[in-house]
């Protein structure tokens, strides 16, 4: 039986987050995950610019070390390819210079980043890592606090605070937090790895294509080191529902059949299987604390709605996660009352984004919308710099969703 008075479920990016922080503070914690690392995780493997300022928060030297890595490309912007077919690209940085700035993004396996975190993990005697640990049942105890179990139902670990990192499939988010799946606040995706992907961008912008025929879902190709390609497809729960759509089927129906894909997939081989995965998005409020508890990223269902990214709000959630466990532990309070900071934390961070992501998802039942946006933007420098200003600056996206913004666009 281990005893600590803060143990986190789950060492992806969160989990590990929460931890390094802790520990940056002097506080030692329990970090428990089934698996053993390196280990795969299905996701599309892009990491925005969030994730690298999330790095320097942990340390300043993060980012720098691991831009070092080989298993990483720098990514310096998005392709998005209208229903019209009409491409707009975003960069991350207007007039970016990749021989003298530094990358905004990256692109990785999560195999690779996951396991880059959880190296950071063990240089901290603060940290002790428990891998390959199954926690199944979860008991409140009297005093406050859990007993931690596996499937045999052995006691394995007594906590005074437990931080739920451990995904989006977390029993203990559905069976003790009460988060339930909602098909409109749910997406449900796929991912394959590809080899011989022709014309991947020289500067590994990723795409996002939004097929007419497949809307209000999109199919992704991201680059990746050694010739490889993220490739996958997502899609509303409650539209493939409504469609009765078979995600596999319509992927590898777009590969086969959309002209540009078809051309660029010809002789590309597929690497493994195709994996696929549920993305509990964050376009409404939910509660994500408790009793002697708090949910972060995934398990507390913090995914952008509109790009689907989960990592860098996994990692902030985890920087406040661990704030507040610095809290409970100084003034000896791990109520749901008390807890409350840190809803209200991630929250302040992280809502005003979550919501315009939810708007800009709405635009996709409105694809003439979408390709008159493209369309001008192809054409106009000033808007194509105001649109990627505005995947920076939240201020500016709040444009997205004022209808006049629209009618300037259209008819000007």
């Amino acid at each position: 039986m281990y005893k600590t008075d803060v143990c986190i479920l789950g060492a992806g990016p969160g989990g590990a987050t929460a931890a390094l922080h802790l520990a940056k503070k002097g506080a030692s914690c329990l970090l428990v995950d089934k698996a053993v690392f390196p280990r795969d995780k299905v996701c599309g493997d892009a990491l925005s610019g969030k994730v690298v300022n999330e790095l320097r928060r942990i340390s300043p030297e993060l980012p720098a070390l691991f831009s070092h890595q080989r298993e990483q490309l720098p990514s310096w912007g998005i392709h998005f390819i209208s229903p019209g077919g009409q491409k707009l690209s975003v960069p991350f940085k207007y007039n970016y210079k990749p021989e003298q700035d530094a990358p905004a993004g990256y692109i990785s396996k999560r195999l690779d980043f996951d396991n880059f975190l959880v190296d950071q993990v063990k240089q901290h005697p603060e940290i002790t890592l428990l891998e390959s640990m199954d926690i199944t049942k979860y008991e409140r105890q009297q005093g406050g606090g859990f007993i931690l179990s596996g499937k045999n139902g052995d006691q394995q670990i007594e906590t005074r605070l437990l931080i739920v990192a451990n995904g989006a499939q977390s029993g203990f988010t559905r069976h003790i937090a009460g988060l339930q799946q909602e098909p409109e606040h749910y997406c449900a995706g796929l991912r394959a790895y590809y080899k011989g992907v022709q014309d991947l961008d020289a500067d590994n912008f990723i795409e996002l294509h939004f097929f007419k025929d497949f809307l209000p879902g999109y199919f992704w190709v991201f680059p990746l080191p050694g010739g490889f390609a993220n490739v996958g497809v997502g899609m509303l729960s409650s539209a493939i529902s409504s469609k009765k759509l078979n995600l596999k089927k319509e992927m590898l129906r777009m590969i086969a059949t959309h002209p540009e894909l078809q051309r660029r997939f010809n002789g590309a081989e597929l690497v493994g299987d195709i994996k696929g995965y549920g993305l509990p998005l964050g376009s409404k409020k939910r509660s994500l604390s408790g009793d002697s508890y708090m949910l972060v990223g995934d398990a507390g269902a913090l995914i952008d709605p509109f790009t689907g990214e989960g990592v860098s709000n996994a990692m902030i959630s985890g920087c406040w996660a661990a704030a507040q466990a610095i809290l409970c532990l100084e003034q000896q309070d791990f109520s749901a009352a008390f807890m409350q900071a840190y809803d209200k934390a991630v929250y302040n961070r992280l809502w005003k984004e979550l919501k315009l992501s939810r708007q800009m998802q709405k635009l996709l039942n409105y694809p003439w919308l979408f390709n008159q946006v493209a369309s001008k933007a192809t054409k106009n420098q000033a808007l194509a710099e105001t649109i990627s200003c505005m995947f920076n600056d939240i201020d500016l996206r709040e444009k997205l969703k004022q209808p006049s913004f629209y009618f300037k666009l259209l008819f000007n």
